[in-house]
């Protein structure tokens, strides 16, 4: 297997094939063996995204919400592990560096969200964001597209599910606050790892993770209430951290948990394989066996009702574990039902009223 360097604020250091895509560009020389650890990474593209629709649907038994708003497709935290690399392919893109270096960004999300919500066809229910890449990534802070629907939601009063790593959620603890005091508002924090060293190659440019635990916090003392994932847990890497995690987090503020075992679709698995060769090989055989023996011998099983959880003694053992440490601390599996009692359907003022201003 080639060696790769870690290309510095990134997680991917390469851009393997699409999936979808015949062809394949190969650039002149192959430019990643000219580059060393000092050398900064691809810059990040923003390309605008036209979608003319907001509000995703999906009818999965194994994920606990229906609709759900992605300000932006792809993601340039840059996390090796997540899913939601392969999602990329179906833009022409590639898994790898694509994903993390070439955003789409919906800058109409706001708009087009408030045009649904107020339309008599929407049926009041809890809306997650993001259902696939994260809200607060950090062109967010500048650009402010996840507030800017945040704004439309508490309007509405309509329920919504956050699920971010980053500190910045705390930004808009005043809108989520407003939404909580009506039921209607849940944030979910992802902490991977508690060791700053691993989370910095597996993560390179998300909140560290006691950035993480200080947003679980702030968010708590505003009366939000926070939910921590424990997402992905990587098998022989990160899941010894699990009780650690479970326990600073409850002390935090969090009330509610939940866990992830890896999950390695499409081409996200040379992606990771790769990642360990060059950040842990002494631990790659171990890593990809213990994935393995909880996906039925493969490194990804699809399979509704087992690829949230794996199976086999390894996937009993999380189990267990997870429910014995979460008693010890006071935390929940799930939240009560957001509320969508206070909705209100808010009209066009500018479009209907402006003729009385």
């Amino acid at each position: 297997m080639q060696q790769l360097v870690q290309l510095r604020g990134r997680g991917a250091a390469q851009n393997p094939r699409n999936r979808f895509v015949d062809t394949e560009h190969v650039a002149d020389g192959d430019w990643l063996d000219t580059l060393d650890d000092d050398e900064p990474g691809p810059r990040t593209e923003f390309l605008r995204d036209h979608t003319r629709g907001i509000i995703a649907r999906n009818d999965s038994p194994d994920i606990p919400f229906q609709t759900s708003v992605n300000p932006y497709r792809g993601c340039e935290h840059g996390c090796i592990y997540c899913f939601a690399r392969p999602t990329h392919e179906y833009l022409g893109f590639s898994a790898g560096l694509d994903f993390e270096t070439r955003i789409l960004v919906k800058h109409e999300a706001a708009e087009l969200l408030r045009r649904e919500l107020a339309s008599p066809k929407w049926v009041p229910s809890p809306i997650a964001m993001s259902g696939v890449t994260d809200p607060y990534q950090p062109v967010e802070r500048k650009l402010g597209i996840t507030r800017a629907c945040l704004e439309v939601l508490a309007e509405f009063r309509n329920p919504v599910a956050m699920v971010t790593k980053n500190h910045l959620v705390t930004r808009d603890i005043d809108l989520l606050g407003e939404l909580a005091a009506h039921g209607a508002a849940v944030v979910n924090i992802s902490v991977t790892s508690l060791n700053e060293k691993l989370q910095r190659v597996m993560e390179p440019r998300a909140s560290t993770p006691a950035r993480r635990l200080e947003a679980i916090h702030k968010l708590s003392e505003a009366g939000i209430p926070v939910r921590v994932l424990v997402a992905p847990v990587v098998p022989g890497l990160t899941d010894h951290e699990m009780p650690a995690i479970l326990a600073a987090a409850a002390q935090a503020g969090a009330t509610a948990a939940s866990y992830i075992p890896l999950r390695l679709p499409h081409g996200l698995k040379g992606l990771f394989e790769d990642w360990l060769e060059t950040h842990f090989p002494d631990r790659r055989a171990k890593v990809l066996n213990r994935i393995r023996e909880m996906r039925g011998g493969k490194l990804y099983d699809s399979e509704w009702g087992t690829r949230m959880r794996g199976e086999g003694v390894f996937a009993d053992q999380y189990e267990a574990m997870f429910g014995a440490v979460c008693r010890k601390h006071g935390l929940t599996r799930d939240f009560p039902p957001l509320s969508t009692s206070a909705f209100r359907r808010v009209h066009d003022r500018a479009g209907q009223m402006g003729l009385f201003d």
